[in-house]
């Protein structure tokens, strides 16, 4: 993100999700449907949002956040 770009509104979902998730340690599957969901909504991934999924991804691999059920 270059500096004083504003986060789309999808993106503004996607990173307060994702704030949540990383607080919790955990990512439930309804979660990361509703996070998918968002990315998703209007049938475009931009930048921002990928590079919010990007970082989701990463944090799931190091075992920073877990997924569990629900």
């Amino acid at each position: 993100m270059r500096l004083g770009e504003k986060l789309s509104k999808s993106s503004e979902k996607l990173a307060d999700m994702i704030h949540k998730a990383i607080a919790d340690c955990e990512l439930s599957s309804s979660e990361y449907d509703a996070i998918m969901k968002i990315a998703n909504e209007d049938h475009h991934i931009d930048r921002q949002e990928q590079n919010l999924l990007n970082q989701l991804q990463s944090l799931l691999a190091n075992g920073t956040i877990k997924r569990v059920k629900g």
